[in-house]
């Protein structure tokens, strides 16, 4: 059995992945009769009350990847996921984009490959992970003008690739159910492969 902080991965009745619940939303979903579906490993057994008349204690098993019914049509094709720091920083696997080192998160910063100065705008596309002292060293000039090598292009996450972004603690079940959710072409299927 996990700890009560271990997320559960909320699907669609399809498998779609939605998002990250905790273990009293999943509990909640699981009592109001919502889940269609459950696969994974067994989280928490929660227990309940004893019923008066039979004796009998209630519970409920959760598990890691729970579908729930009905459908979420806004995930379609042109989804863009919200842009902040903690996303951005696990998409680049902590890696400066310019001098390919790994950092923690604190000597991390969002580089506007093209300055907000330039016309650039703080999107998916046009950001990348970059250690303070890169990030420094190119200041307000595009990659070529800084004489500073981009190690990789900038991209938008799919929803699927975002819920992975934003797991604290993906388990290895919940890991495969996202990564087959991937496109075959995402480059986080390497970097996951080189830095996990």
């Amino acid at each position: 059995m996990q700890s009560f902080w271990q997320q559960v991965l909320r699907t669609d009745v399809s498998g779609m992945p939605l998002e990250w619940i905790d273990y009293q939303d999943a509990t909640k979903l699981y009592y109001t009769e919502q889940v269609a579906y459950s696969c994974g490993e067994l989280l928490y057994i929660v227990h309940g009350g004893v019923n008066a008349k039979t004796g009998s204690h209630s519970k409920i098993e959760v598990n890691s990847i729970i579908a729930t019914y009905g459908s979420n049509n806004s995930l379609h094709d042109s989804y863009v996921p919200p842009l902040n720091n903690q996303t951005l920083f696990k998409r680049d696997a902590h890696l400066c984009m310019y001098c390919g080192e790994r950092f923690g998160r604190r000597d991390l910063s969002r580089d506007h490959v093209t300055p907000i100065s330039q016309g650039g705008e703080d999107t998916w596309q046009n950001v990348v992970t970059a250690c303070k002292r890169c990030n420094n060293q190119k200041a307000n000039y595009t990659p070529e003008r800084a004489g500073m090598q981009l190690l990789a292009v900038p991209f938008v996450p799919t929803h699927a690739e975002y819920i992975y972004l934003q797991g604290r603690k993906v388990m290895a079940d919940q890991m495969k159910f996202l990564l087959a959710h991937f496109p075959r072409t995402s480059p986080l299927h390497e970097r996951l492969r080189k830095f996990s």
